[in-house]
Protein backbone atom coordinates (compact mmCIF):
# COMPACT_ATOMS: atom_id res chain seq x y z
CA UNK A 1 0.00 0.00 0.00
CA UNK A 2 1.17 3.57 -0.85
CA UNK A 3 2.76 5.32 2.89
CA UNK A 4 0.84 8.30 1.51
CA UNK A 5 -2.84 8.39 2.23
CA UNK A 6 -4.98 10.04 -1.21
CA UNK A 7 -7.79 12.28 -0.03
CA UNK A 8 -11.13 13.24 -1.96
CA UNK A 9 -12.84 15.46 -0.95
CA UNK A 10 -16.49 15.44 -0.96
CA UNK A 11 -18.40 18.95 -1.39
CA UNK A 12 -16.47 22.40 -1.41
CA UNK A 13 -18.04 23.27 2.38
CA UNK A 14 -16.40 26.53 4.22
CA UNK A 15 -14.69 23.91 7.10
CA UNK A 16 -13.03 22.01 3.93
CA UNK A 17 -11.51 24.64 2.57
CA UNK A 18 -10.67 26.99 5.91
CA UNK A 19 -9.58 23.89 8.21
CA UNK A 20 -9.84 20.41 7.07
CA UNK A 21 -7.83 20.59 3.32
CA UNK A 22 -5.08 22.94 4.60
CA UNK A 23 -4.94 20.46 7.81
CA UNK A 24 -4.10 17.70 5.83
CA UNK A 25 -1.50 19.46 3.54
CA UNK A 26 0.39 20.25 6.40
CA UNK A 27 0.25 16.79 7.81
CA UNK A 28 3.11 13.73 6.96
CA UNK A 29 1.31 10.88 5.89
CA UNK A 30 -1.94 12.85 3.55
CA UNK A 31 -2.60 14.27 0.47
CA UNK A 32 -5.48 15.85 -1.36
CA UNK A 33 -5.89 14.64 -4.28
CA UNK A 34 -9.20 15.47 -5.76
CA UNK A 35 -12.59 17.48 -4.80
CA UNK A 36 -16.17 16.57 -5.94
CA UNK A 37 -19.68 19.17 -6.23
CA UNK A 38 -22.58 18.12 -7.41
CA UNK A 39 -21.55 20.09 -10.65
CA UNK A 40 -18.68 20.48 -12.38
CA UNK A 41 -17.91 24.29 -12.87
CA UNK A 42 -18.74 24.45 -9.49
CA UNK A 43 -16.20 21.67 -8.82
CA UNK A 44 -13.16 23.04 -11.21
CA UNK A 45 -13.97 26.63 -9.84
CA UNK A 46 -12.66 24.96 -6.39
CA UNK A 47 -9.95 22.93 -7.39
CA UNK A 48 -8.83 25.51 -9.10
CA UNK A 49 -8.69 28.26 -6.23
CA UNK A 50 -7.63 24.80 -4.08
CA UNK A 51 -4.70 23.71 -6.03
CA UNK A 52 -6.14 20.16 -6.59
CA UNK A 53 -5.53 17.99 -9.44
CA UNK A 54 -8.64 16.19 -9.96
CA UNK A 55 -12.40 17.83 -9.93
CA UNK A 56 -15.40 15.60 -10.21
CA UNK A 57 -18.91 17.08 -10.96
CA UNK A 58 -20.36 14.14 -8.56
CA UNK A 59 -19.97 12.79 -5.55
CA UNK A 60 -20.66 9.42 -7.59
CA UNK A 61 -17.75 10.05 -9.74
CA UNK A 62 -15.09 10.57 -7.14
CA UNK A 63 -16.15 7.60 -5.18
CA UNK A 64 -15.70 5.27 -8.39
CA UNK A 65 -11.86 6.99 -8.97
CA UNK A 66 -8.96 4.07 -7.76
CA UNK A 67 -6.75 7.25 -7.59
CA UNK A 68 -8.64 8.04 -3.83
CA UNK A 69 -8.22 5.99 -0.67
CA UNK A 70 -10.32 8.04 2.01
CA UNK A 71 -12.83 10.49 1.17
CA UNK A 72 -13.31 13.88 3.76
CA UNK A 73 -17.58 14.49 3.99
CA UNK A 74 -18.15 17.76 5.01
CA UNK A 75 -21.80 17.79 3.83
CA UNK A 76 -24.90 18.98 6.00
CA UNK A 77 -25.52 16.65 8.87
CA UNK A 78 -28.66 14.80 6.76
CA UNK A 79 -26.26 13.56 4.03
CA UNK A 80 -23.87 12.00 6.32
CA UNK A 81 -25.57 8.85 6.45
CA UNK A 82 -25.99 8.41 2.69
CA UNK A 83 -22.74 9.40 1.44
CA UNK A 84 -21.07 7.58 4.62
CA UNK A 85 -23.13 4.06 3.47
CA UNK A 86 -22.23 5.13 -0.61
CA UNK A 87 -18.44 5.70 -0.05
CA UNK A 88 -18.31 1.91 2.54
CA UNK A 89 -19.07 0.61 -0.36
CA UNK A 90 -17.18 2.34 -2.79
CA UNK A 91 -14.26 0.91 -0.25
CA UNK A 92 -13.26 4.15 0.70
CA UNK A 93 -12.16 5.14 4.32
CA UNK A 94 -13.87 7.81 5.74
CA UNK A 95 -13.75 11.27 7.94
CA UNK A 96 -17.46 12.17 8.58
CA UNK A 97 -17.83 16.22 9.90
CA UNK A 98 -19.46 15.94 13.30
CA UNK A 99 -22.33 15.61 14.56
CA UNK A 100 -21.89 11.94 12.35
CA UNK A 101 -25.23 11.84 11.80
CA UNK A 102 -28.70 12.75 12.86
CA UNK A 103 -29.22 10.37 15.41
CA UNK A 104 -27.83 7.43 17.04
CA UNK A 105 -29.69 4.81 15.14
CA UNK A 106 -28.13 6.55 11.95
CA UNK A 107 -24.95 6.96 13.41
CA UNK A 108 -25.44 2.83 14.50
CA UNK A 109 -25.63 2.27 10.44
CA UNK A 110 -22.94 3.89 9.33
CA UNK A 111 -20.39 2.28 11.86
CA UNK A 112 -21.87 -1.42 11.18
CA UNK A 113 -21.32 -0.65 7.07
CA UNK A 114 -18.19 0.31 7.74
CA UNK A 115 -17.24 -2.39 9.31
CA UNK A 116 -18.69 -4.97 7.14
CA UNK A 117 -16.60 -3.26 4.01
CA UNK A 118 -13.23 -3.23 5.98
CA UNK A 119 -12.80 0.33 6.00
CA UNK A 120 -11.79 2.87 8.61
CA UNK A 121 -14.99 5.49 10.03
CA UNK A 122 -13.95 8.80 12.04
CA UNK A 123 -15.85 11.59 13.52
CA UNK A 124 -13.93 14.89 12.69
CA UNK A 125 -13.49 16.21 16.05
CA UNK A 126 -10.33 17.83 15.60
CA UNK A 127 -9.66 19.12 18.99
CA UNK A 128 -9.58 15.88 21.06
CA UNK A 129 -6.14 15.04 18.71
CA UNK A 130 -4.23 18.06 19.64
CA UNK A 131 -1.75 16.98 22.79
CA UNK A 132 -3.14 19.04 25.29
CA UNK A 133 -6.02 16.75 25.89
CA UNK A 134 -3.65 14.28 26.95
CA UNK A 135 -1.87 16.38 29.11
CA UNK A 136 -5.12 17.11 30.84
CA UNK A 137 -6.39 13.97 31.04
CA UNK A 138 -3.01 13.05 32.43
CA UNK A 139 -3.35 16.20 35.30
CA UNK A 140 -6.48 14.95 36.26
CA UNK A 141 -5.33 11.08 36.46
CA UNK A 142 -2.44 12.36 38.91
CA UNK A 143 -4.86 13.23 41.52
CA UNK A 144 -3.54 16.93 41.20
CA UNK A 145 -6.85 18.57 41.07
CA UNK A 146 -8.40 15.64 43.75
CA UNK A 147 -11.67 13.77 42.72
CA UNK A 148 -13.35 15.30 40.00
CA UNK A 149 -16.56 17.11 40.85
CA UNK A 150 -17.62 18.59 36.78
CA UNK A 151 -17.00 20.41 34.15
CA UNK A 152 -18.45 23.52 32.60
CA UNK A 153 -17.73 24.25 29.37
CA UNK A 154 -19.23 26.58 26.50
CA UNK A 155 -19.08 27.32 22.87
CA UNK A 156 -21.25 30.08 21.63
CA UNK A 157 -20.75 32.42 18.43
CA UNK A 158 -23.57 34.76 16.81
CA UNK A 159 -24.22 34.16 13.26
CA UNK A 160 -28.02 35.35 13.84
CA UNK A 161 -27.85 37.84 11.22
CA UNK A 162 -27.77 35.51 8.23
CA UNK A 163 -30.93 33.77 7.83
CA UNK A 164 -29.76 31.52 4.62
CA UNK A 165 -27.34 29.55 6.74
CA UNK A 166 -27.61 25.78 6.75
CA UNK A 167 -27.84 25.58 10.09
CA UNK A 168 -30.82 26.68 9.99
CA UNK A 169 -32.83 24.04 8.46
CA UNK A 170 -34.11 21.47 11.11
CA UNK A 171 -34.72 18.10 8.89
CA UNK A 172 -30.99 18.70 8.39
CA UNK A 173 -29.80 18.61 11.62
CA UNK A 174 -29.41 22.06 12.23
CA UNK A 175 -29.32 24.18 15.35
CA UNK A 176 -26.80 25.20 17.67
CA UNK A 177 -26.77 21.58 19.39
CA UNK A 178 -25.28 19.80 16.71
CA UNK A 179 -22.90 22.69 15.51
CA UNK A 180 -20.81 23.46 18.34
CA UNK A 181 -23.00 21.46 21.59
CA UNK A 182 -21.13 18.29 20.60
CA UNK A 183 -18.17 19.39 21.44
CA UNK A 184 -19.23 20.32 25.09
CA UNK A 185 -20.77 16.64 24.97
CA UNK A 186 -17.76 15.39 23.72
CA UNK A 187 -15.05 16.37 25.86
CA UNK A 188 -16.79 15.36 28.95
CA UNK A 189 -17.38 12.50 27.94
CA UNK A 190 -13.52 11.72 26.55
CA UNK A 191 -12.48 13.34 30.42
CA UNK A 192 -14.85 11.71 32.91
CA UNK A 193 -14.04 8.36 30.95
CA UNK A 194 -17.66 7.41 31.28
CA UNK A 195 -21.10 7.23 29.79
CA UNK A 196 -23.97 9.76 30.86
CA UNK A 197 -27.21 8.25 32.23
CA UNK A 198 -29.50 11.44 31.89
CA UNK A 199 -29.33 14.96 30.15
CA UNK A 200 -31.83 18.23 31.15
CA UNK A 201 -31.47 21.07 28.38
CA UNK A 202 -33.50 24.08 27.84
CA UNK A 203 -33.48 26.18 24.22
CA UNK A 204 -34.13 28.77 22.52
CA UNK A 205 -36.06 27.76 19.09
CA UNK A 206 -36.51 30.52 16.65
CA UNK A 207 -38.78 30.62 14.10
CA UNK A 208 -36.73 33.03 12.17
CA UNK A 209 -34.29 30.56 11.89
CA UNK A 210 -36.00 27.79 10.57
CA UNK A 211 -37.07 26.79 14.23
CA UNK A 212 -33.45 25.23 15.48
CA UNK A 213 -32.03 25.95 18.65
CA UNK A 214 -29.90 29.36 18.20
CA UNK A 215 -29.32 28.91 22.20
CA UNK A 216 -29.35 25.49 24.29
CA UNK A 217 -27.93 25.27 28.07
CA UNK A 218 -27.90 21.89 29.45
CA UNK A 219 -27.39 20.05 32.84
CA UNK A 220 -25.67 16.17 31.68
CA UNK A 221 -26.04 13.88 34.78
CA UNK A 222 -23.17 11.30 34.79
CA UNK A 223 -22.08 8.57 37.25
CA UNK A 224 -20.93 8.75 40.96
CA UNK A 225 -22.36 12.53 41.05
CA UNK A 226 -20.04 14.13 38.24
CA UNK A 227 -22.07 16.67 35.95
CA UNK A 228 -21.63 18.45 33.14
CA UNK A 229 -23.21 22.12 32.54
CA UNK A 230 -23.19 23.60 29.13
CA UNK A 231 -24.19 26.07 26.78
CA UNK A 232 -24.26 26.23 23.39
CA UNK A 233 -25.37 29.11 20.73
CA UNK A 234 -25.68 30.97 17.36
CA UNK A 235 -26.95 33.74 18.41
CA UNK A 236 -24.56 35.08 21.86
CA UNK A 237 -21.06 36.20 21.87
CA UNK A 238 -18.00 34.58 21.14
CA UNK A 239 -17.29 32.23 23.90
CA UNK A 240 -15.10 28.86 24.13
CA UNK A 241 -13.82 27.81 27.10
CA UNK A 242 -13.65 24.53 29.64
CA UNK A 243 -12.94 24.09 33.15
CA UNK A 244 -12.34 21.16 34.89
CA UNK A 245 -13.29 21.18 38.50
CA UNK A 246 -12.02 19.18 41.32
CA UNK A 247 -12.31 18.46 45.25
CA UNK A 248 -8.53 19.98 45.39
CA UNK A 249 -8.14 22.46 42.30
CA UNK A 250 -9.58 23.57 38.65
CA UNK A 251 -8.43 23.20 35.04
CA UNK A 252 -9.54 26.15 32.53
CA UNK A 253 -8.78 26.18 29.11
CA UNK A 254 -9.26 29.16 27.07
CA UNK A 255 -10.15 28.65 23.47
CA UNK A 256 -11.16 24.67 24.60
CA UNK A 257 -12.29 23.49 20.94
CA UNK A 258 -11.31 26.80 18.20
CA UNK A 259 -7.97 26.54 18.08
CA UNK A 260 -4.62 26.45 15.34
CA UNK A 261 -0.95 26.18 15.34
CA UNK A 262 -0.90 30.46 15.66
CA UNK A 263 -3.27 30.07 18.38
CA UNK A 264 -1.62 29.67 22.20
CA UNK A 265 -3.13 26.53 23.79
CA UNK A 266 -1.64 26.44 26.99
CA UNK A 267 -3.78 25.93 30.15
CA UNK A 268 -4.04 27.19 34.06
CA UNK A 269 -4.07 24.33 36.90
CA UNK A 270 -4.55 25.81 40.05
CA UNK A 271 -4.10 22.53 42.35
CA UNK A 272 -1.54 20.71 45.13
CA UNK A 273 1.38 21.73 42.90
CA UNK A 274 -0.10 25.57 43.26
CA UNK A 275 -0.90 27.55 40.64
CA UNK A 276 1.06 26.73 37.16
CA UNK A 277 0.58 27.53 33.32
CA UNK A 278 1.09 24.42 31.52
CA UNK A 279 2.64 25.45 28.17
CA UNK A 280 1.50 23.16 24.97
CA UNK A 281 2.72 22.48 21.79
CA UNK A 282 1.71 25.35 18.73
CA UNK A 283 0.57 22.30 16.35
CA UNK A 284 -2.68 21.98 13.77
CA UNK A 285 -4.85 19.68 15.24
CA UNK A 286 -6.44 18.68 12.01
CA UNK A 287 -3.24 17.81 10.70
CA UNK A 288 -2.90 15.28 13.82
CA UNK A 289 -6.22 13.91 13.16
CA UNK A 290 -5.17 13.37 9.58
CA UNK A 291 -1.93 11.74 10.59
CA UNK A 292 -3.52 9.63 13.21
CA UNK A 293 -6.61 8.34 10.57
CA UNK A 294 -3.90 7.62 7.96
CA UNK A 295 -2.03 5.61 11.03
CA UNK A 296 -4.95 3.02 11.40
CA UNK A 297 -5.11 3.15 7.30
CA UNK A 298 -1.68 2.55 6.06
CA UNK A 299 -0.37 0.39 9.33
CA UNK A 300 -3.21 -1.02 11.05
CA UNK A 301 -3.01 0.86 13.99
CA UNK A 302 -5.73 0.80 16.76
CA UNK A 303 -8.14 4.44 16.15
CA UNK A 304 -7.44 6.26 19.19
CA UNK A 305 -11.14 7.15 18.82
CA UNK A 306 -13.28 3.46 18.19
CA UNK A 307 -16.42 4.39 15.48
CA UNK A 308 -18.76 3.32 18.15
CA UNK A 309 -18.19 6.66 20.25
CA UNK A 310 -19.59 8.72 17.83
CA UNK A 311 -22.80 6.18 18.40
CA UNK A 312 -22.34 7.25 21.74
CA UNK A 313 -21.92 10.87 21.66
CA UNK A 314 -25.05 10.89 19.24
CA UNK A 315 -27.04 9.57 21.54
CA UNK A 316 -26.78 12.26 24.20
CA UNK A 317 -26.91 14.58 21.57
CA UNK A 318 -30.46 13.47 20.26
CA UNK A 319 -31.42 13.26 24.23
CA UNK A 320 -30.13 16.73 24.51
CA UNK A 321 -32.48 18.10 21.79
CA UNK A 322 -35.37 15.53 22.70
CA UNK A 323 -35.21 17.10 25.87
CA UNK A 324 -34.98 20.48 25.23
CA UNK A 325 -38.20 20.00 22.75
CA UNK A 326 -40.07 18.38 25.52
CA UNK A 327 -38.86 20.64 28.52
CA UNK A 328 -37.97 17.48 30.47
CA UNK A 329 -35.31 14.98 31.79
CA UNK A 330 -33.95 12.42 29.61
CA UNK A 331 -32.59 9.25 31.06
CA UNK A 332 -30.18 7.48 29.17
Amino acid sequence: MNQTLRWGILGTASIAKRSVIPGIRGSIRNEVVAIASRNQEKADEAAKELHIENAFGSYEALLASDDIDAVYIPLPNHLHLEWTLRAAEAGKHILCEKPIALNAAEAEKMVDACQKAGVHLAEAFMYRHHPRYQMIQDAIHSGEIGELRGIHANFTFNSAASTENIRYHKDWGGGSLYDVGCYPISVARLLIGQEPEAVTAQALFSEKHGGVDMMTSGFVEFPNSISLIFDCGMWAAFRNEMEVLGTDGVIKVPSAFASDKDTDSSFSITGKLGNRVVEVPRVNHYSLMADDFADVVLDGSKPKFDPQDAVFNMKVLESALRSAEQRKRIEL
